[in-house]
C-alpha cells in the first residue's frame, strides 16, 4: 500500500469521480484507476462504485476512508511540524462556515471571522487559508471527517457534539418577529412557542443551528412547525416578516433593515442560537491548523460569548 494511493482515493470520493480527481491532482486519469484497482486487488474489496454517474465509496471505501485520510494528514502535519521547528510556517488549513453567518447570526461586537483570516494570512504568508460555506450539519460531518481543520456553526444544544470540542461564541434566546397587526404582535411577553401552531413561519434552511434549535423546541412542544418561506440569514428572515408573509424565528437582537417588527421572546422551552468555533477533539492534526485555532480562540476569549445581557 502506497500513500499516494491513498491520496488518489480520498481526491476521486471528494470529486466524484476519476476525471475531475485527475484534473485536481494534475494527473492523468489511466493512472489513477490503475493505481486504486491495485489498491483494491491488495485489500481484496472493491472500494468505489463506478456504475453510477457520479463514483461513490462501497461500504468498504467508507470504512477505509477515514484511515487513508488520518494517514495523509500525519504524513503532512511531519512535514510542516519540521518546517515549524524551522521557524517556517507552511501548509494549508481548512475552514469551515455555516451559509448566512457573516450576515448573521453572529452580531455586532463578535469577532470577525473574515479579518482574522485575513490577518493570520499576512502574518503566516506560507500558510493556504481555505474557507467554505456549507449547513452547520455538513460543516461537523466535514470537520469528523477530518475534511475541514475547524468550523463557525450554529448549534441545536450547548454541548460539544461527538467526537468534537468547541468554543461557544454566541449565546442567545430566539424571538419571534412579528409585524404589526399579526393576531400574535398584541401582546407583548413571552410566547410560549405551542402558539406557533398554525401560523406560517420564517426560518433558516434545515441543517442550521437556528432551524434545528427551532424544531427541536417545537417537538418539545408538541407541535409540529410549519415554515412557510427560507432564507439564508437572519436579516432577510426580517425582511419577509415585515412584509406580513409570517413569524420569523431570529436571534435576539432582531437585525436591523426591518423596523416595526414586534419581538416576542419564545419559552415553554426556550429555543436558543447558538454558534460555536469546533475542531476535533483530539485538536487540529496539522501545525497550522493548531496555529490558527489558537489565534480565533484568543479572539474569541478576549470578547467573551455574546449573551442576553450584551445584546
Amino acid at each position: 500500500m502506497e500513500l499516494r494511493q491513498l491520496q488518489y482515493l480520498v481526491a476521486v470520493v471528494e470529486e466524484g469521480g476519476f476525471t475531475r480527481a485527475a484534473e485536481r491532482l494534475h494527473l492523468a486519469q489511466p493512472g489513477i484507476s490503475a493505481q486504486i484497482r491495485r489498491l483494491e486487488r491488495e485489500l481484496g474489496q472493491r472500494l468505489l462504485d463506478r456504475t453510477g454517474r457520479t463514483v461513490t465509496p462501497t461500504e468498504a471505501g467508507e470504512a477505509v476512508l477515514p484511515y487513508a485520510r488520518a494517514a495523509l494528514a500525519a504524513v503532512e502535519g511531519a512535514r510542516q511540524t519540521a518546517q515549524a521547528h524551522a521557524g517556517l510556517l507552511t501548509g494549508q488549513v481548512a475552514v469551515g462556515m455555516v451559509a448566512g453567518v457573516a450576515g448573521g447570526p453572529v452580531p455586532a461586537g463578535t469577532p470577525d471571522l473574515a479579518a482574522l483570516l485575513a490577518d493570520f494570512h499576512t502574518e503566516h504568508p506560507g500558510v493556504e487559508i481555505s474557507l467554505r460555506e456549507s449547513t452547520s450539519e455538513r460543516m461537523l460531518t466535514a470537520v469528523r471527517r477530518g475534511e475541514l481543520d475547524l468550523a463557525l456553526v450554529g448549534l441545536e444544544t450547548a454541548g460539544a457534539p461527538p467526537g468534537l470540542a468547541l468554543h461557544l461564541v454566541v449565546d442567545l434566546p430566539l424571538v419571534a418577529a412579528i409585524a404589526p397587526g399579526h393576531p400574535l404582535a398584541a401582546d407583548p411577553g413571552p410566547l410560549p412557542v405551542a402558539a406557533l401552531a398554525g401560523h406560517p413561519l420564517i426560518g433558516l434552511p434545515p441543517g442550521t443551528g437556528l432551524r434545528g434549535a427551532l424544531e427541536q423546541a417545537c417537538a418539545e412542544a408538541g407541535v409540529r412547525p410549519r415554515v412557510a418561506f427560507e432564507a439564508s440569514t437572519p436579516a432577510l428572515l426580517a425582511r419577509l416578516a415585515a412584509r406580513g408573509l409570517g413569524v420569523a424565528v431570529l436571534p435576539r437582537p432582531a437585525p436591523d433593515g426591518a423596523p416595526g417588527l414586534r419581538l416576542r421572546r419564545l419559552t415553554g422551552p426556550e429555543p436558543r442560537g447558538r454558534v460555536a468555533l469546533v475542531w476535533p477533539a483530539a485538536g487540529p492534526a496539522r501545525p497550522a491548523a493548531r496555529a490558527l485555532l489558537a489565534r480565533l480562540r484568543a479572539a474569541f476569549d478576549a470578547a467573551g460569548p455574546l449573551t442576553p445581557s450584551d445584546a
